[in-house]
Formats: structure tokens, sequence, C-alpha cells
């Protein structure tokens, strides 16, 4: 009796008895037919019916069910012949290559990968739904990407051998650009302010940069958390989001965001208590409230006050501190009231301190940072202060320090650090161009974590118009256990105070040199770091060299040895190095030309730099600078070490280095006494939300430079005003000043227009 496989195929489907049933019979033999690179040993494994087993209509349903589930083929009959089960199939066919075109957004590589996770890949056999799935994929690539208008289409081609060729053929579309953002239910705000607190917002004349008019779920979750903690922060306990639409212009390339909310009313403080069994006297915990009775409510107060007294109990050894703040609402006289249950657990030790994800840099070189240590007391700030210095090392892309329980020992935790590495090796090379440097090129060759040691070796060339340096430094941050730096190096460099039309002298001076210093830490923000150095200068001169240059080279000779011993004392708690909020920068440095020198003399620089920052987009920087130099002995100071002012990095408005006395040439001399002093203001630049590589600035400068003998007075004091513009670009930082001089006097060089380009700042 033989089953056609039609019917065989129809009741599988539907799952009723076959319309010819057969008797069953004991399998003797099984034979698999079509099959071309499938082994029959598979096809065998996945049979539900082996030689010498019972054969019937349900095994025969389910023998066509289970092979078709295997995504093999096409098509599967099953006939019999006497006791022989005859299987024949039609395989499905492979994919011989896939060629994807039109593809600009996304790099090829990402969109096999892509096709790939959805089992769709050269290799794999072909089935349609897993291509459709992977076109399906793709398109979510491109959405995320805002190319909502992107048109996907495939074709398949039949190949020898049973075998397919895809191409998909991709129309990138336009970007949809954000249209329109209503904000529904806006009373006590204006919807301009609300939505001037969202990362998304419509198209305008900075957003093909930010690309903050481009759709993004993640970025629209995130700023409806911003609209809630700007509600809540102000009082509105009851704030909420009731629902939010996105839709999408016919043409796909315009969207269309529209969020309602309901405000509700205002709530102030009017209860503040602790509850619990606590180490710490409420006399204590009173200072680190954030708010107080009366206030109006604020969550981020809430919250800041929970943090502080977790921080607290945390620096006292508590390490799994909670402080709940349990609300008291009525909704009536629209007041709350909040009782804080404290709760600080068990003092607890740390045990072990494991470190894990560093491949290259040694655990030592980890250690040493670390300022909570094994055996000793649970200390929440020395974790934290820990993991700044870890993150200032510059070595990790990543650094995570949390804490575990031991097991069965309440009292103690173990501290996991884990890091990940990123590549401290640099090579470099860019160009520059300053009004007052002209043009510069830079190469530099620099390993922050030489062999994973912790050590600093650089070699740097840097060339323009007035200047040429070639350095050679290697620092070891860890001369000794206690954190003692050592560092040498060497240098060659000549300079042409004339070139560039800079005007400080028509001479030249070439200069080897080389030192070595000593860096001690006094605590975690302060050190001490001491010099030695040694230079040999020579200065080439012409007939048109100003005179007090003559006269230096015709008492001390064109050619002078320098040996220099120096200490400095830095201050540094600034929260970034590059655009700091807040913080101060103290440095006070004394230089001293000591025997065997030929000429002695001394100079002396103090620097102060506060920031601050009143608002989130507003930082206040004040820059005071002094500085002092003189002979002793039968020594002078060197012209070629006096001070100069002028120019974007002091005086703005003022040609570099051109304030103070000037020779018979009207050449600047520089002098032995100099004050600087900056007031800026600093902004993000308007419609770039949250990017911080630009920032605009208006300030104030005054300066001067005072020769030897000259009247330490305010006529030398020069003073501007202006407008600034800083953006660190893809190409390198730029600098562009608008300055305008308040008080220049006849012979003053000045510049309103000023700028810099690359690596020269």
């Amino acid at each position: 009796m033989k089953l056609k496989p039609m019917i065989m195929l129809l009741v599988a489907a539907l799952g009723t008895p076959f319309a010819h049933a057969f008797e069953a019979f004991t399998v003797a033999d099984i034979k698999v037919e079509g099959l071309q690179r499938t082994d029959p040993g598979t096809v065998f494994n996945y049979l539900p019916v082996k030689v010498g087993e019972s054969f019937d209509d349900a095994k025969a349903r389910e023998s066509i069910k289970v092979l078709f589930g295997t995504g093999f083929f096409n098509d599967v009959r099953i006939e019999t012949d006497k006791d022989t089960i005859i299987i024949t199939v039609q395989e499905r066919p492979t994919v011989a290559q896939i060629n994807v075109n039109g593809a600009k957004l996304l790099e090829k590589d990402q969109i096999k990968s892509a096709l790939k996770s959805q089992n769709l890949a050269e290799g794999r056999i072909f089935q349609q739904d897993t291509l459709d799935a992977a076109i399906n994929e793709l398109k979510q690539q491109y959405y995320a990407r805002g190319r909502y208008s992107v048109l996907i289409t495939p074709s398949v081609t039949k190949l020898d051998r049973n075998r397919v060729g895809i191409e998909l053929n991709i129309s990138e579309g336009d970007v949809a650009q954000i249209k329109q953002i209503n904000i529904v239910g806006s009373k006590v705000f204006s919807e301009d302010d609300l939505i001037g607190k969202m990362s998304l917002e419509t198209s305008g004349w900075m957003t093909w940069y930010t690309r903050a008019d481009q759709y993004s779920k993640q970025k629209m979750t995130a700023d409806l958390e911003k609209l809630k903690s700007f509600y809540m922060d102000r009082g509105y306990l009851d704030f909420a989001i009731n629902s939010t639409q996105v839709s999408l212009a016919e043409d796909k390339t315009e969207m269309f965001l529209t969020i309602n909310i309901s405000e509700g009313e205002r709530y102030t403080i009017n209860s503040l208590k602790f509850a619990g069994e606590y180490p710490i006297p409420d006399e204590e915990l009173q200072p680190l409230l954030a708010i107080n009775t009366g206030d109006v409510f604020s969550r981020e107060k809430i919250n800041k006050t929970v943090a502080r007294i977790s921080e607290m109990l945390g620096e006292q050894g508590y390490a799994f501190a909670n402080v709940n703040p349990v609300p008291d609402v009525d909704k009536e006289k629209h007041t709350v009231g909040f009782t804080f249950f404290v709760d600080p657990g068990k003092k607890t030790y740390v045990r072990n301190i494991n470190i894990s994800g560093n491949a290259l840099t040694k655990d030592e070189v980890i250690r040493r940072e670390l300022r909570q240590i094994e055996s000793a007391q649970f200390d929440l700030g020395k974790i934290k202060r820990s993991k700044e210095r870890l993150q200032q090392l510059d070595y990790f892309s990543e650094v995570n320090l949390d804490t575990a329980v031991v097991p069965d020992a309440v009292d103690q935790v173990d501290l996991n650090v884990k890091v990940a590495e990123k590549k401290t090796g640099n090579f470099n090379i860019g160009a520059g161009y300053g009004q007052d440097e002209g043009f510069l090129v830079m190469a530099s060759l620099s390993q922050n974590n030489f062999l994973g040691s912790g050590k600093r070796v650089t070699i740097e060339a840097n060339t323009s118009q007035t200047d040429q340096n070639y350095t050679f430094n290697v620092l070891n941050p860890y001369f000794t256990p206690d954190g003692v730096s050592f560092g040498w190096g060497v240098y060659k460099r000549s300079t042409d105070p004339n070139a560039n039309d800079l005007e400080q002298g028509d001479y030249t001076t070439d200069s080897l040199g080389g030192g070595i210093s000593f860096g001690l830490p006094v605590s975690d923000y302060n050190s001490l770091q001491f010099r030695f150095d040694y230079e040999n200068l020579d200065i080439k001169t012409n007939q048109n060299s100003p005179n007090h240059v003559n006269e230096f080279v015709k008492k001390w000779g064109p050619d002078n040895q320098t040996y220099t011993a120096s200490l400095s004392f830095v201050s540094d708690s600034r929260d970034s190095v590059i655009y700091p909020k807040k913080g101060n920068m103290f440095k006070v440095a004394a230089d001293i030309a000591i025997p065997p020198s030929e000429i002695e003399y001394y100079k002396v620089n103090l620097q102060n730099r506060f920031f601050y920052s009143p608002f989130e987009s507003l930082t206040f920087m004040w820059n005071f600078e002094l500085g002092y130099a003189d002979g002793y002995g039968d020594g002078e100071l060197p012209f070629y070490k006096n001070f100069f002012a002028g120019g974007v990095n002091s005086v703005r408005g003022f040609k570099s280095g051109s304030l103070g006395p000037q020779d018979s040439n009207g050449d600047s001399m520089g002098g032995d006494r100099r004050f600087v002093n900056n007031l800026e203001f600093l902004i993000p630049v308007p419609g770039m939300k949250d990017d911080q590589s630009m920032r605009l600035s208006a300030f104030v400068d005054a300066g001067g430079i005072w020769g030897p003998g000259q009247d330490l007075d305010g006529n030398a004091v020069r003073y501007s005003t202006g407008f600034g513009f800083t953006w660190v670009s893809p190409i390198g930082p730029i600098k562009l000043i608008y300055a305008y001089p308040l008080n220049s006097k006849d012979g003053d060089k000045t510049e309103q227009f000023q700028f810099q380009l690359g690596q020269v700042f």
C-alpha cells in the first residue's frame, strides 16, 4: 500500500486521521531519497520510528512534522512498500552569496552581522521567513539612526547545485527630523522652557552638528525623566506623564512628538525627622539636610540628603547602610513631611581586594592608587577617592569598584576592582596655525603606561616659524613605594623671536639641555616638585640685533651654561583638566641658577585659577598670575629669561609678548616683573544642548610687564575685554578671540581678532 504525499501533508497540518489509513506493520527497512547535502544519518536521528518498531498513520504524521520542522526541506513525502518506509525529500537551497548595494551609512560588515543574527549568512540554509526577519532587523538598524524612509528590496536568484544568491538593494533615504514637539497640559511653565530641558529638539542652526533633531527612543525616555525631575525638583509631587505619541509624516522624513502631562499642585515641606537606631547624633545629621522645613519640595534635595547620610555612615565603616525617606502627604494642604529611617547595618571590614580586567597593567600599579586597604575598616570616602585616582591615570576606559559580602561573615566584604584597559600608546602627527607662532607641525610618540609599569615615555617634536623643540622624557610616578616620582629628559630648542612678525628682536638662540625631577605627594591634591636642569645656550646676533642683546653678548659672551634648581608646589582640585567647572588650581614655582652657572639669577612665578559654576550652564573663571625675577651676586637676569605678556593666553587684544618695555627698534624686550589677571564667563554654545565640545566666553583681561629700574605703577597695565569661542574639533582645538583694548597707548601693538588652530594651546 502506498500513501499519497499531499494527503499526508494535509492531515499533518490539520492533525486529523488519514483519509486512507493503513494497518500498522513492523519496519524492516527505511530508505531516504533526494538527499544532496544532508547526511542520511541526520534524517534517521530526527525520525520518531526505527527499524524493528511498529509504524502506523500516527507515526507517519509525526515523521512529516518532525522533518519539516528541521527547516532542511521544502517537500517531504512518505511512502510504504510492504514493510519498507520510503522517504523522498526536496532539500532547501543554501545561500551561496549575499551582495549589498547602496549602503553608505552602515558598513557592509555591520550589515552582514545584522543578517547573521537572524540566521541569514553564506553557507546556511535559505528560508524566506529568515530573509524577511533579516530585512526587518536591518531596517531597525536604520530606524535607530533616524532613517525611517529606508527601502530594502531583496532579490533571490537560483544557482546551480541547489544554491541561491541574495542581493539586497538599499535606498537609505533621508534622516527623519523632528518637525514639532508639543507638550500638552503645561500651565505653570511655558512649553518652550520645558522643551529647552530636553535633549531632543526641532531642527535648528546647530542641529547639523549635534543631531539633536534626530529621534531616538533612548533619548526620548531620558527626556521624559528630565521633565519629571524638573517638576519634582520644583515642588510638583503629583506630576505625571500621561501619554506620549510619536508620529511620522507620510514621506517618513519628518516626525512629530506629543507629550501629555499633568502638573498637579506645588507642595512644601512641613516636617523633617529621623528614625531608627544609628551611631550618629541627631545634631550631626541635621547639617546633612539639603532641604529645610518650609522649603518647596525637591526630589533632588531629598536624594542629596539620603546620599549625604549614606556617605557619612559609609565613611564610618557601615558598608550597607540604608536610608529610606518615607513621605507623609497632605493633599488638602499641599504639604509633605519626610521621615528618614536610618538603618546603618553592621560595621564592616575589607577582607580582600580583587583586581580584574588588567591584562597589561600590573596589579601593583593599580593597588598603589587605592586608598582603601585590605584588613582595614570599610571607608566609602577612601573607595570613592580610589576610583578617582584610577580614572586620573587615564589607563582605563572604565573603572568599577563594588563590594561583595563574604560568605558566613556578616562583618566582612571583598572589594572588587574591575577595569577595562584602553590603549595608552599614542602616535600623533598634527599641524596647526597660530597668529603668534605661525604654522606648526607636531609629531609625538608617547606611552603613558610603558609595559604596564605605569611609567611614561615621550618623544616629541614641535616646529613652528618661531620655535623648534625636540624632547625626550621619561617619568616614573612611583620611583619609591610612597609615591615619590622621578623623571629625566633631554631637549634641543631653537628660537627666532623675529619670525612671523613676532617683533621681539632680530636674533636667534640654540639651546641643548636636560634635567631630572623629583615629585613628592603632600596629599591627594597637593604635591611638591624638585628639578635640576642644565642648559647650554648659544646666541647668534647680526647688525640688526637690539642693543640690549648685543650688550649682553658683549658682557657674557654668545655661549652660556646654566645650572638651575627649581622648587614648585601645586594644589589642584579641579573637576576636569580640559573643561573644568569647579575647583581651584594653585601653583607657585621658584627657579634659581646655581653655581657653576656663568650667570646667577632667580625667577618666582605664582598662578591661581579658580572655577565656579553657580548654574549648570554657566562657569566663572578667575586666573591670577604674578612673576618676579632678578640677578643675584654678580649676575643679572638674562634677557632671554624675561617675562612677556600679551596674546591669546594672557592679555587678549594685544599682540603676543608685546606688553612692557620696547627697544629702540620698537621690539618688545620683556621685563623682570609680570602681572596678569583674567576674569571670564563661559557658557555652552546655544543649540548645543549637552554637547561640551564648544564654549562661548566673555572676558576682561588685565596685565603688565615692568623692566629693570622701572617704577611698579599702573601706567604699564593694559586692559581689554571681548568674546571668545573654543571648539575641540575633530582636527584639533580651535580658539577664536575678538578683543577690544580698553586703554591702548602710542606704541602698543594691538590685535582685535586673534585665533589658534591645532595643538598650539
